[in-house]
Formats: C-alpha cells, sequence, structure tokens
C-alpha cells in the first residue's frame, strides 16, 4: 500500500514540477528581457516586442476590419498599472545602427526575392510586427554628445560613428580624415577633391549667376543631391541660403548619411530604384549628380524621368561624370544616348565646362506638345499624380505642368526669404486660403516661442541643430524657427493631405512617411522632434503607440527632447512610459484656454536621459 500510494504521490508531483517549471520558463520568458546583456537582448527583445504589445491591443487587431479597432489604444491599459512595463529591454550593441525598414539581415533572413539591378534591396522594406526588435538602441561604446554646429560641419567625434572606411577609401578626394579621437572633413567629393565651395562657386559661375554665388539672388533655394557621399556639397550650400535634401542609399559607402547627419547636414536614406522618391513634384530648383554611378539610360530612362518629376519649370540638373567629357568608345556613346534622351524629354544645355554639363527644364508644356507623335518618353496619363509618391512605382513618362505653371511659366514663387511666409499658388489646389494660410503662421509663431520658454534653462544658442516636425501640416513649425540655426525635416502623413508641395515652395524641406513604420534614418541623428496630434493621427489607424515610442527614441540623440502636443490620454499614455524609456519630464502644459480638457492639446516636453550600454542595466 506504501508503495502504492508513494507510486501515486509521484504521479501527481511530476504534473506540479511540470507545471511549475511552464510558469518559471514563461516569467523568465516574459521578465527575462529586461535583464542581462549581449546576444541575449536581441532574441528576447524580439518575443517581447510581438507578446507584449498584443497583450495589450497596441498592434494592429487582425481580427477587425482593415487591422483597425474601434477601442482606444490608448485607453486600454487604464487601471492595469501592473501591465506596464518597469523597462524596456537593450538590444544587443550589434544593433547600435539598426535601421528597420533598410535591415538588410532581414532580407536575408525573410529570403525576399529581390531584383539587385533595381536596387531593390535598397529600398524599404519593413519588418512585421512580430519581427519587431521592441528595445532600445543603445550608442556605441565611448558615444560623446555631437560637437555643435557650426564646429560640427567640419569635425565630428569618432567613436560616434566607429567607421573609419570611407577615409582610407577616399583619401585621395578629402572626404574625411581621421585625426586623433576625431573625424574631420576637408569639404572634398569625388569630383570636388579642393573643396566644394570651390565647386559651387564654378557651378555658379558657368550659369552666369550674380558674384557667382548659386542662390541666384533668392530664386533658387531647394537642392536634389543625388548620391551625396558624406553631403559636403549640401552642407557648403547652407552658407548661400540654399537648402539641399542630401540622398544616398544604404550602400557600400555605409554610413554617408549617417556621417552627413552627425555634421548638422540634411539627409536622408533613399535610392533610385523602382519606386518614386517621398517628394511632390516640382520640389526643387536643382538636381546634382556627382559621379553617382546611375545609370541614367536604364528602363527607358526612367531615373532621369524622376528627376524631371521632381524638378520645378526652367530647373537644372548638373551633372558631373566622365560621359561629360572622356573620349572614349564607351564613355562617348553614353553621351550620344544621353543627350539624345534629354533632347526628347526637352531639356537643353544650359553650360558645359570641362568635366561638367549643366541641363535646364523647359518653363511651359510647348515643346512637350510639339513633339511627334509616339515620341519616347511619352507623357504621362492625365489621371496620373505627380504627387502621389508613398509606395508608388516610377513611371517612364514625362510629368507636364499644372495648367497654372504653363501660364504662368514658373512657379511664380517669391525669391528666399520672402518665399517662406508668401502665400504660394500650389495653395489653391488643397482649397487653403491666403487667410488661413497667415493665421497658421501666427499660431506657431506663438506656440514655438512657448516652446522655447518651456525649453529655455536646458537649451544654449546651439544646443540644436537637427530638427524634425513629425506632422508638418504647412510647415508653419519650421517657419518659425527661421532664427533658429536649426535645420527642419517636416514630414507630412501619407494618408493625409497633401501639404508637403506647400512645404516645398516655402523653400523648406521634407518627406512623405508613414509613422506606423520606422523612419529611414540611422539611430540618434535628431536632438528635437515635434510630435502634434501624431499619437492621435496613428490611433485612428490602429497601429502601436509604443512601436512609435521607441521608435522615436531611436532616432532621437541622447540628451535629446520631444515635444508632445496631443489629447490628455494620449500625455498620460506616455507618462506612465518615461521611466522605462529613460526619460525625464520638463514640463506640461494644459490646453489652451477655451479648449475641451479632455480633447483639447496639452504639451508635454520631454528630454531623453543619455545612457551606455555599460551602465544600461
Amino acid at each position: 500500500m506504501r508503495g502504492r500510494g508513494d507510486g501515486g504521490q509521484k504521479r501527481h508531483l511530476v504534473p506540479l514540477i511540470c507545471g511549475g517549471a511552464v510558469v518559471l520558463v514563461f516569467l523568465f520568458l516574459y521578465c527575462g528581457s529586461f535583464f542581462g546583456s549581449g546576444g541575449h537582448h536581441a532574441n528576447t527583445a524580439l518575443e517581447y516586442g510581438s507578446r507584449f504589445s498584443k497583450s495589450l491591443g497596441w498592434s494592429s487587431d487582425e481580427n477587425a476590419e482593415d487591422g483597425k479597432s474601434d477601442e482606444s489604444i490608448f485607453g486600454l491599459e487604464g487601471g492595469t498599472d501592473s501591465a506596464l512595463p518597469k523597462s524596456f529591454p537593450v538590444c544587443d550593441d550589434r544593433h547600435s545602427e539598426l535601421i528597420p525598414c533598410l535591415d538588410r539581415n532581414l532580407i536575408y533572413q525573410t529570403r525576399l526575392k529581390l531584383d539587385l539591378s533595381l536596387m531593390e534591396h535598397y529600398e524599404r522594406h519593413c519588418p512585421q510586427p512580430e519581427r519587431r526588435y521592441n528595445c532600445l538602441i543603445p550608442p556605441p561604446a565611448g558615444y560623446k554628445i555631437p560637437i555643435k554646429w557650426p564646429k560640427s560641419r567640419d569635425e565630428v567625434w569618432q567613436a560616434n560613428i566607429p567607421h573609419t572606411h570611407l577615409a582610407h577609401e577616399k583619401s585621395d578626394q578629402n572626404w574625411m580624415v581621421v585625426k586623433g579621437d576625431k573625424i574631420e572633413f576637408p569639404g572634398g567629393g569625388t569630383h570636388f577633391h579642393y573643396g566644394a565651395d570651390k565647386y559651387i562657386a564654378s557651378i555658379a559661375n558657368m550659369l552666369n549667376f550674380s558674384n557667382n554665388i548659386l542662390n541666384n539672388e533668392g530664386k533658387l533655394r531647394t537642392v536634389l543631391d543625388v548620391g551625396c557621399g558624406v553631403a559636403s556639397f549640401g552642407g557648403y550650400l547652407l552658407s548661400s541660403d540654399i537648402i539641399a535634401m542630401s540622398l544616398a542609399p544604404n550602400d557600400v559607402h555605409q554610413n554617408q548619411i549617417q556621417f552627413a547627419l552627425e555634421r548638422g547636414i540634411p539627409a536622408y536614406l533613399g535610392v533610385l530604384g523602382t519606386k518614386r522618391l517621398p517628394y511632390p513634384s516640382r520640389s526643387f530648383e536643382f538636381a546634382h549628380c556627382s559621379r553617382c554611378r546611375i545609370d541614367w539610360l536604364q528602363r527607358g530612362g526612367i531615373l532621369l524621368l524622376e528627376l524631371d518629376r521632381l524638378l520645378r519649370p526652367g530647373g537644372y540638373f548638373a551633372y558631373s561624370s566622365p560621359e561629360a567629357y572622356a573620349q572614349d568608345e564607351e564613355d562617348l556613346r553614353i553621351w550620344k544616348e544621353m543627350s539624345a534622351l534629354v533632347e526628347r524629354m526637352c531639356w537643353k544645355i544650359a553650360a558645359k565646362r570641362n568635366q561638367t554639363v549643366i541641363w535646364v527644364k523647359p518653363l511651359t508644356n510647348d515643346c512637350y506638345m510639339d513633339r511627334e507623335p509616339g515620341t519616347h518618353p511619352p507623357l504621362c496619363k492625365t489621371d496620373d499624380d505627380p504627387d502621389a509618391v508613398w509606395g508608388v512605382r516610377m513611371e517612364a513618362c514625362i510629368t507636364r505642368y499644372s495648367e497654372q505653371m504653363h501660364r504662368d511659366k514658373g512657379t511664380g514663387l517669391a525669391p528666399w526669404p520672402e518665399r517662406l511666409t508668401t502665400p504660394p499658388p500650389r495653395l489653391a489646389e488643397l482649397d487653403i486660403s491666403t487667410d488661413t494660410f497667415e493665421k497658421d503662421m501666427e499660431v506657431w509663431q506663438k506656440r514655438v516661442e512657448s516652446y522655447w520658454k518651456l525649453l529655455s534653462s536646458k537649451i544654449g544658442p546651439n544646443t540644436l541643430r537637427n530638427v524634425m516636425d513629425m506632422k508638418a501640416n504647412l510647415g508653419s513649425f519650421a517657419a518659425a524657427l527661421k532664427d533658429k540655426d536649426v535645420w527642419v525635416m517636416n514630414v507630412v502623413p501619407e494618408d493625409g493631405p497633401d501639404t508637403l508641395k506647400v512645404i516645398y515652395d516655402r523653400g523648406l524641406i521634407g518627406t512623405v512617411h508613414d509613422w506606423c513604420e520606422a523612419f529611414s534614418t540611422y539611430p540618434r541623428t535628431y536632438d528635437l522632434l515635434h510630435a502634434g496630434t501624431v499619437f492621435s493621427g496613428i490611433e485612428k489607424k490602429g497601429c502601436s503607440a509604443e512601436d512609435l515610442l521607441l521608435e522615436m527614441d531611436r532616432i532621437l540623440r541622447p540628451n535629446g527632447f520631444v515635444i508632445i502636443r496631443d489629447k490628455r490620454i494620449v500625455v498620460e499614455f506616455i507618462k506612465k512610459r518615461l521611466t522605462a524609456l529613460r526619460w525625464e519630464s520638463v514640463a506640461v502644459v494644459d490646453p489652451e484656454p477655451g479648449s475641451d480638457s479632455e480633447d483639447g492639446e496639452m504639451v508635454f516636453v520631454i528630454q531623453k536621459q543619455m545612457w551606455l550600454l555599460d551602465n544600461a542595466a
């Protein structure tokens, strides 16, 4: 009997032990992501991201229609403080430069079938929610607060971007030089070894601009630099009141855009591949390619036609490349074919000297309409929207001007700096009145003044340089910063009104984006993020608010600032996660007088703490 009784106890004991083990394993997986170091972080963070956000309903409800839920993603955690994260896991230090939607490891792991010849592997491919590393990105070892502008244009801390291969590979071209604990930028480039400033002056001289200044008395303001390297061309344009969108992919010259942003120069990770660049039509007065290694003749000239879409009437394309001057058989063939292509596109040579040719676009549609029937490339279909860009594939066709631009023989834009505050003609396309535009400027001027008062105890004259407005509307937040030594990346939601063309018409720059996904930039690249009703916007789409907070932390520099302007429930949601994010509250301001206490917009100013991996636990 005793023997049988012992056996029965053991039989009962085994399930209890197994059940206990399962509970312990679950607890370890759930909580273990908050502790430990090394490779352990990455896996537990990945598991944590999928499990934790779904458990609180912050990810899209896969069972709901269109992936949306009727319940507020900010109200779901009400009264469940025990479920709130005490801290977020820290990613493995191998992920200190993670760009989730431009992650080549993700491409390899998911075995995406991409056409390398079309540069599809450099385009955006975002991870599914279950594959996201929902963790804090650590700075590299020895990270220091970045050198301040304008000194940063010429030098950065080597520890912040510990990559010196470009300094060795481009040593004969003066891209960058390693000196002690810093990396210096002499201002050279592949085509302008002796300095971007001299090269820029020579281009202005070729175009007969007054005093060899490229801004042409304020008429030339926005520039697209394709294949920009470390963005010295764009960096040296700033002193001429010209702002460039410096564009390059995360290719064999890795970290070039990271260097540009560390220097305080406007830049964006992107590629001329299969999809339109995330900018509206007629955004730039000038495009530039200095030995950018792009095959402009491929696919019926589709990449050159994308530049054509982006250039304004009378806009210029400066092309510095061997094809413009070399006499060997292959270069002569390319030059002949390219010359024939741009002629059919109605471009004309504005100037050609030494190794550089500059083409200019027509001012009206007359040339397009006078072409022989059947001429290639054809005109785009009349129902094609040239301003639809998010995920839209390029077309090998010519985008004609609007009736107003054709009639006005140009954009009708005022010269800079008057352009910033003058209502642009394209407001009418959005049914926005001049009165609305001017009132918007007044409102944001007051709001920005208020923001700076709230930040006054934390910032000096050059504390901030790289600024992002995450929901820019008409760009008036950026316009109100005109007297500050900052530049602003104006982001317009991909599913909202196409106000980005108005922002470019004001002489500012920006991009279209979907905040349910990661932004195309490196970690630690912005000093200030302004999030005006951004969280309310993603709530309507049923996206993860926690993912967005972690993404903001990824792109924000240590000691950087976040300004949240949103309804109370959003502010309370974020407050409860400050400790987990290693953020600190700076100021909270209640809704403006006359607004609803719950739905009115509060202001919440936050600062990200400085921490390194060795003190992350």
